[in-house]
């Protein structure tokens, strides 16, 4: 058998293991009966929004607001993403239409 066949599956088979271990660990730490300690709590209030601030930091580190398009599709496409999810809630809607609106003005608007 080829070396690289046996490489492959045995990224494959830690990737799985990995996936598995990471769905399943939460279950063996934090059984149904067990009260959940307080950190735990603390980091699912927190980190939602540490990571979308973090994402937000990430996307536009490489914007110029000082040259053109001065970060109008950017800055666009964040306020209809805010407007959307104080309107309707939706994450998935409000991530999807501010990606839709950022797409079209780039490639329609701001060439």
């Amino acid at each position: 058998m080829k070396h690289y066949l046996i490489s492959y599956a045995l990224i494959t088979l830690a990737m799985i293991l990995a996936t598995v271990l990471t769905r399943f660990l939460p279950f063996l730490f934090f059984p149904a009966g067990k009260k959940t300690p307080k950190y735990v709590i603390y980091l699912g209030n927190t980190l939602p929004y540490a990571t979308i601030g973090l994402l937000v930091v990430y996307c536009l580190r490489g914007v110029s607001f000082t040259a053109h398009p001065y970060g109008i599709p950017e800055v666009l496409s964040i306020a209809v993403i805010a407007v959307l999810h104080i309107w309707k809630g939706n994450s998935l809607l409000s991530i999807g239409g501010g990606t839709a609106l950022y797409m079209v003005l780039i490639q329609t608007f701001f060439k």
